[in-house]
């Protein structure tokens, strides 16, 4: 059975960082693409950074490049985003997902369909 738990979010003063943790189980954690995708509040989805694990090509969006920077340890099948320099924009929910490799080259990697199995969700909220 497969898991995904999301860990790490809370509330943060604008500039401030966050970590969060994607501990993940119930499939092999090495072939798969794992994503962090975020919503706003009647907002879609959007995708914000991914992580190939095998190989750790990463990729982000242009609203958090430079701030945010996406990482996995395969030891516990466990993937982070950390985020740094938040701004009030960021405030969200944010879910991982896990999707396999192999997809790659058929589906893009940013969109939600690529992507199998996610978690609930952590909030994070930027304010002051």
């Amino acid at each position: 059975q497969v898991h995904i738990d999301e860990s790490g979010g809370g509330l943060v003063q604008p500039g401030g960082s966050l970590r969060l943790s994607c501990a993940t189980s119930g499939f092999t954690f090495e072939t798969y693409v794992i994503g962090w995708f975020r919503q706003a509040p009647g907002k879609g989805r959007e995708g914000v950074s991914f992580i190939s694990i095998i190989d750790e090509i990463t990729q982000y969006a242009d609203s958090v490049k430079g701030r945010f920077a996406v990482s996995r340890d395969i030891a516990t099948s466990t993937a982070y985003l950390q985020m740094n320099s938040l701004k009030p924009e960021d405030t969200a929910v944010y879910y991982c997902a896990a999707g396999p490799l192999v997809k790659r080259g058929m589906v893009p990697v940013t969109v939600p369909s690529f992507f199998d199995y996610w978690g609930q969700g952590t909030q994070v909220t930027v304010s002051s």
